[in-house]
């Protein structure tokens, strides 16, 4: 099991409200509904647990994938294609990190 990790802030000019509407209806049921991801959420940051100030990134994203090579087909259809550069008109910078448990 693979879990790619995203970190990103909003473009300017961008809204929190219109970035989530489009996860909520668009990004999230996409991602989902693909046969290699076993679990995909979006979070917003709500605070830091240690310390004070803003935490360095408003969202994370977090997929679970049991198999990269079929997530990386799955990668290549329209529909994630089309959500992939929506994601990239919200997404400031993102910052995929690919994880595995210890």
């Amino acid at each position: 099991m693979q879990t790619v990790i995203v970190l990103f802030n909003l473009k300017p000019g961008v809204s929190a409200e219109e970035y989530e509407a489009w996860a909520r209806a668009s990004d999230l049921p996409v991602v989902n509904a693909l046969p290699s991801v076993e679990r995909f959420e979006v979070l917003k940051s709500s605070g830091l647990l240690i310390g004070e100030g803003k935490p360095p990134y408003d969202y994370i994203e977090i997929m679970r994938i049991p198999d990269m090579a079929a997530f990386g087909k799955d990668l290549g259809d329209p529909a994630v294609q089309a959500g992939a550069a929506q994601f990239q008109q919200y997404a400031d910078n993102p910052l995929f990190i690919l994880t595995s448990a210890l």
